[in-house]
């Protein structure tokens, strides 16, 4: 194709010859043997080793490329770490292991549990490895989950939660590895582990971080900006870069995508007119956002010009027929009316015509029939010139027609939004010469996890050829016959361009950057973050680890509250989500969110907040001490709600809403048909994060048991239900012909008893 020019080199040999090569290890040493996996039969690397070694004498952030096989090392480190603690059997310790996304918790626990012997379960999102929601787990039921497992794979969002819910005490980690450690800074979960928990602790545990690209900024200005980073990432995990000097081994075995740009031509449309129909249109309707709930109408009001920004960066971007497609979307994810509020319905109606509007306005601008406009013979040429795609989105369908007929390429798309991700899925699809290739795509936590999951897996395996994704897949997932990545947007960070290319793991593999002719700002951006990888690269190689000494740490202490009895706590800058967390569980109207208010003043050069809460709230107002900035005076107000919202007992101990100050759950009804009871109980267990109810069934034997022809046998169930800083409920339901006729019986008698105790109210 004319448009791709190549920047590097292809591999020196394929790189299946060498992924069994094991020339290099004639004969195994005995630590090599030892960390020989029995399932798999992996055997590490000479690299691997040198960093392995490394890595047991010190905290280590290992920089490696992508595919280098960093979490092989990882496993090693775990066996070994593990293997010692069997000597130490009298006290419990973990083995955490963090990954920053859902997809690479699952990914780096199936590696796990694959290469060693260990008791390994994972933890994302709100669901656990046992398939329970986290929200569910209280401190019993982690006690549990501690104690049966060795090692934990979890967000480090999750971890942050439990430790500071003091669900699991710090001291008890042995081994904390942090997967894409580059992401230490800021707020970053990481770094607020570091900076509560670690940095306190009297035993701190063994540190391993993992990363490409150990650069904490969008690059590197010089050497000495890129030493800087790497000492500021050194500081935060109190760990030493380990890269490896010599790179013939790395370099031999990891596949190296060759690089290429796809330059297009600017867009000859504007579309000016169509942008200001779209303009006035959304302002009319905004005007017209004006009801008594005005807590809605910003809400409406917001989204209706995300969705005109949406429109608009299509049309810019990839044409009218994107655009149209946008507009589609909106629609259908566009929030439902609530039934019984007028108001509301009124202001949404407004949102819901501009959507409307805009469909009429670029919809009028397209031929008649456009659905099909791209079916066998289409010139795509003229579409451009119509304005209909862009000539961005035609370079790219050009990319996709280069594969031919081969129905085996893997290919991932990767996209700035969401909304790119969704219309380009949509407009492939209907590609008449693009019918052999299936498309899907991945966006993050706009999908389930279980979208994602089956989406990655079909993607795996073939049945997915084609994939857009946002960054959401950047970092760390495996896809070793991914055979070509295409940068549809501009990477906007080295971090981004090192985690995109190293997707490609497919021998001879391609990288495509996609450019907008006689664009120097795209040009000079990317000129930029090439010279920053270098740079990076050269100086990791060069620094001597052994001279190498971690800056003293710099990370600034929060003001923190401790619960004394359990030892957990909450720090000013994490009390603001507690306080929003506990006004949205307090009684509510249909349409208006309790949430708190904020008047922040400046008295003789420092600041005050006054935070008032909603009506039915433990306690109204609360005024805070003065402080340098007004974000610190609404942080130290809300640490000092939080403080005493726990003293009246509307936090509990470990510093969770205290669900028996919140109103009963109301029942509108009870299905009384067989399973309806069982159905309606587990419904509420669940609304309410209680435990599931345990049923005990028995067999009751009634009449004359000498004579069988004349007994009867009936079923007794006995339920017990855990309540949370309640206690245990304990009943029998009356004997039925059948075992799940008696656990109806006794679910019916619960959700009574619990009226009768006040946890809900039944219609």
């Amino acid at each position: 194709m004319h448009s791709l020019e190549t920047l590097t080199c292809p591999l020196k040999r394929k790189f299946e010859t060498m992924v069994n090569d094991t020339s290099n290890h004639k004969e195994l040493s005995p630590l090599l043997e030892a960390m020989t996996t029995p399932k798999t039969k992996w055997m590490p690397r000479g690299y691997q080793l040198d960093v392995f070694k490394v890595a047991m004498k010190r905290n280590t952030i290992a920089h490696l490329d992508t595919g280098a096989g960093k979490t092989m090392i990882a496993v090693m480190i775990i066996k070994e770490v593990a293997l010692s603690l069997k000597k130490q059997p009298s006290q419990k310790k973990l083995i955490i292991f963090l990954a920053p996304t859902r997809n690479l918790v699952q990914q780096q626990f199936n590696v796990i549990k694959e290469n060693t012997d260990l008791v390994v379960d994972f933890y994302h999102g709100n669901n656990m490895g046992n398939g329970k929601k986290i929200d569910e787990r209280d401190a019993v039921a982690w006690e549990h989950v501690t104690n049966k497992n060795q090692v934990l794979v979890m967000t480090p969002q999750i971890l942050l939660d439990t430790l500071r819910k003091a669900f699991i005490k710090f001291e008890m980690i042995s081994l904390l590895i942090m997967d894409e450690c580059h992401r230490a800074s800021g707020s970053h979960p990481y770094v607020n582990i570091m900076k509560e928990f670690y940095l306190k602790a009297a035993n701190k545990p063994k540190i391993f971080g993992m990363t490409a690209s150990p650069v904490i900024k969008k690059g590197v200005r010089s050497v000495e900006d890129c030493e800087d980073q790497i000492q500021t990432l050194e500081s935060v995990l109190d760990s030493v870069v380990y890269a490896l000097r010599n790179r013939t081994e790395l370099e031999n075995v990891t596949p190296s995508a060759s690089e290429r740009y796809c330059y297009y031509h600017p867009s000859k449309f504007l579309h000016a007119e169509v942008k200001g129909e779209l303009k006035s249109s959304r302002l009319k309707f905004e005007l017209q956002l004006q009801s008594k709930f005005k807590d809605v109408d910003k809400k409406l009001r917001k989204r209706l010009r995300n969705d005109h920004d949406k429109i608009v960066y299509c049309i810019s971007e990839l044409g009218l027929l994107c655009a149209y497609e946008s507009v589609k979307l909106c629609i259908e994810n566009a929030p439902k009316a609530v039934e019984g509020c007028d108001s509301f319905q009124q202001s949404f109606s407004k949102y819901f015509h501009f959507l409307e509007e805009a469909l009429s306005i670029i919809g009028k601008l397209l031929p008649t029939g456009h659905e099909n406009i791209l079916d066998t013979g289409c010139d795509y040429e003229k579409m451009v010139a119509a304005g209909y795609i862009s000539p961005k989105l035609f370079e790219l369908l050009q990319i996709f027609r280069s594969f031919g007929e081969a129905t085996q390429v893997l290919c991932i798309i990767f996209v700035e939004r969401i909304m790119t991700a969704k219309v380009l899925d949509i407009i492939v699809k209907r590609v008449a010469d693009l019918s052999h290739l299936e498309a899907s795509y991945l966006t993050g936590n706009a999908m389930s996890a279980n979208h994602q999951n089956e989406t990655l897996e079909s993607f795996r395996s073939g049945k997915v050829n084609l994939l857009f994704a946002t960054d959401v897949v950047e970092e760390g997932i495996d896809v070793p016959k991914c055979s070509t990545v295409i940068r549809f947007d501009m990477p906007k960070t080295l971090r981004s361009i090192v985690q995109s290319r190293g997707r490609a793991r497919k021998s001879d593999s391609k990288f495509i950057i996609m450019l907008e002719r006689e664009n120097e700002k795209q040009r000079k951006h990317v000129c930029d973050i090439v010279q920053s990888e270098h740079t990076m690269m050269d100086r990791a190689k060069n620094r001597d680890p052994n001279t190498c000494v971690t800056k003293p740490s710099n990370l600034k202490e929060t003001e923190t509250y401790y619960v004394e009895s359990t030892g957990a706590s909450i720090t000013a800058d994490s009390s603001i989500s507690l306080i929003h967390q506990y006004c949205a569980k307090l009684p509510r109207e249909k349409v208006y969110t309790p949430k708190p208010d904020f008047k922040c003043l400046q008295v003789e050069g420092l600041y005050e907040c006054e935070m008032t809460l909603p009506p039915n709230a433990k306690f109204h107002t609360i005024t805070g001490p003065p402080c340098k900035t007004s974000r610190l005076a609404k942080q130290i107000v809300c640490l000092e709600a939080c403080k005493k919202l726990h003293q009246m007992g509307a936090l509990t101990d470990h510093l969770l809403l205290n669900n028996e100050h919140s109103s009963p759950s109301v029942l509108k009804s009870i299905n009384i048909t067989k399973g309806g009871p069982r159905a309606t109980l587990h419904e509420l267990c669940q609304k309410m994060h209680w435990p599931s109810p345990n049923f005990t069934s028995s067999l009751v034997e009634c009449g004359d048991a000498v004579d069988k022809r004349t007994s009867v046998n009936t079923f007794e169930c006995r339920i017990s239900l855990t309540i949370p800083h309640y206690g245990v409920v304990e009943l029998k339901g009356d004997p039925q012909a059948d075992k799940k006729t008696s656990f109806d019986s006794a679910a019916l008698f619960m959700l009574h008893e619990l009226e009768r105790l006040g946890k809900i109210k039944i219609g």
